[in-house]
C-alpha cells in the first residue's frame, strides 16, 4: 500500500480547521503568544503554514481572553508529527478507520481523503469528547466537502458500533492503552497511539497489531501530545509531600550519577525509559540556579518523596523520606538502562490485553507491567 500522503496534505487545508484566535505553540521555549486572524492575518496564516502545533483550546473551553490558559486542550498538531502518524498507521483506501480525538477536525478529513474519498468504499468515525469541539469539526469538515461519521464520545471506549476497524489511530496522549479497543479492531489491524506514564511528559508512538484479542508493538518515535482527560497527571502539591520542617528529617545519602548523564533533555529515551521502569512516579526538573539543579519525585498513591541535588564540583546529596525509596527505585532503573545499551525509544515494545499491559525491550519474551 502506498504511504504517499503527500496529495491528502495538499488537499486538506490546514488553514479551513483553524479559529481565528490561535496560540501557536514554541517547542523551544514552551510559551504560546496568541494571533488573531483578524487583526493579524499574515501572522495568522505564517503560523499556519509553519511547522509546530498550534493551540485551539484552553482549560477545556472555560478560557476567554487572548492570553494563554492554565491547561491547552485541543490542539491542531504539527504537519510533521500527524505525517509521521499517518505514516505509522499505514492506512488506505477502503479501509475502515477510528479517529480518536477530533480536535480540529484535521486528521478525519485526512482520513476520509485517503481511505474514502471520491468512492466512497471505506469509512471514518472520529469520536471527541467535548461537545463544543466536535460541532465546529464537524462545520469544517463538511465545509471542507469530507464527511466523516462525527460522534460525540469518550474515544478511551472506543466507538464499537461502526466496527470493527482496520486503523485506530489515536491523535491524544496515552497512559493506558484502552482494552477496549482490543475486539473493536480487526485481526491483524493496526492501533497507533502516542503512549507515555505519569513519571514525565516524554511520549512515545506505539504501533500495534492486533491478534486474538491481544495487541503488541514497538515504538517508533518520541513525541509529546496532551493527554486523554482520564488520564491527566493528578496534581502533586509539593507542600503536601514535604511539610514545613520535615526536609531535614527526611534520610540523606549520596549518589555517584551525574547531572549531565541524568538530565538528558527533551525527545531523549532516559526519561521515557525510567517511566517504564519506575511504576507510580513522577518526576520534577527544576531550572538550574546558582550551580545547583534539583530534580524531585513525588510517588503516586502514597506520599513518597525524594530530592536529588546535582551542585557544580560537589558530590551529589540525595533526600528521600515516605514508604517508599523512590530515588533508589530510580538509580536502579538508570543502571540498568545503561547496562542494557542505552536503548532508544523504538528498541521498547508494549503488549495491550483485556487485563492491563506490559512493556518489553526488543522481544515481548521478558516484559513488566506497566
Amino acid at each position: 500500500m502506498s504511504s504517499d500522503w503527500a496529495p491528502t496534505f495538499a488537499a486538506v487545508d490546514r488553514a479551513a480547521f483553524l479559529p481565528d484566535l490561535i496560540w501557536p505553540w514554541d517547542m523551544e521555549t514552551g510559551t504560546s503568544v496568541a494571533v488573531d486572524r483578524t487583526t493579524d492575518p499574515d501572522g495568522w496564516y505564517a503560523a499556519v503554514d509553519s511547522d509546530q502545533p498550534i493551540v485551539t483550546q484552553w482549560d477545556d473551553g472555560e478560557h476567554s481572553g487572548t492570553a494563554p490558559g492554565h491547561l491547552s486542550t485541543s490542539s491542531s498538531s504539527a504537519p510533521s508529527v500527524n505525517y509521521g502518524l499517518f505514516q505509522d498507521l499505514d492506512a488506505d483506501e477502503g479501509m475502515n478507520v477510528l479517529d480518536v480525538a477530533t480536535g480540529t477536525g484535521e486528521t478525519a478529513g485526512a482520513l476520509y481523503h485517503r481511505c474514502v474519498g471520491s468512492r466512497g468504499r471505506g469509512r471514518v468515525t472520529t469520536i471527541e469528547i467535548d461537545r463544543t469541539v466536535s460541532i465546529r469539526a464537524r462545520e469544517r469538515l463538511c465545509a471542507a466537502g469530507l464527511y466523516p461519521d462525527v460522534v460525540v464520545g469518550d474515544g478511551f471506549g472506543g466507538h464499537a458500533g461502526h466496527g470493527p476497524y482496520d486503523r485506530v489511530l489515536a491523535t491524544v496522549g496515552l497512559r493506558e492503552s484502552p482494552g477496549a479497543w482490543l475486539p473493536q479492531i480487526r485481526k491483524g489491524g493496526i492501533i497507533v497511539a502516542p503512549w507515555g506514564t505519569h513519571y514525565s511528559n516524554a511520549d512515545a508512538v506505539v504501533r500495534l497489531r492486533a491478534n486474538n484479542g491481544i495487541a503488541l508493538g514497538h515504538f517508533t518515535r518520541p513525541v509529546e501530545f496532551m493527554k486523554i482527560r482520564a488520564q491527566r497527571s493528578p496534581r502533586r502539591p509539593h507542600a503536601e509531600y514535604v511539610p514545613a520542617g520535615t526536609f531535614d528529617s527526611a534520610d540523606t545519602s549520596t549518589t555517584a550519577v551525574t547531572e549531565s548523564e541524568f538530565i538528558t533533555g527533551r525527545y531523549t529515551a532516559l526519561p521515557f525509559a525510567l517511566g517504564l521502569r519506575v511504576p507510580h512516579c513522577v518526576q520534577a526538573v527544576a531550572d538550574a540556579r546558582d550551580g545547583a539543579r534539583p530534580v524531585w519525585f513525588y510517588g503516586l498513591g502514597d506520599r513518597s518523596w525524594a530530592c536529588v541535588m546535582f551542585r557544580d564540583g560537589e558530590e551529589t546529596r540525595v533526600w528521600q523520606a515516605g514508604p517508599r525509596r523512590l530515588w533508589d527505585d530510580v538509580e536502579a532503573a538508570f543502571r540498568w538502562w545503561q547496562k542494557q545499551g542505552r536503548p532508544t525509544h523504538d528498541r521498547f515494545g508494549l503488549t495491550v490485553t483485556p487485563d492491563g499491559q506490559e512493556a518489553w525491550l526488543d522481544t515481548p519474551g521478558d516484559s513488566w507491567p506497566v
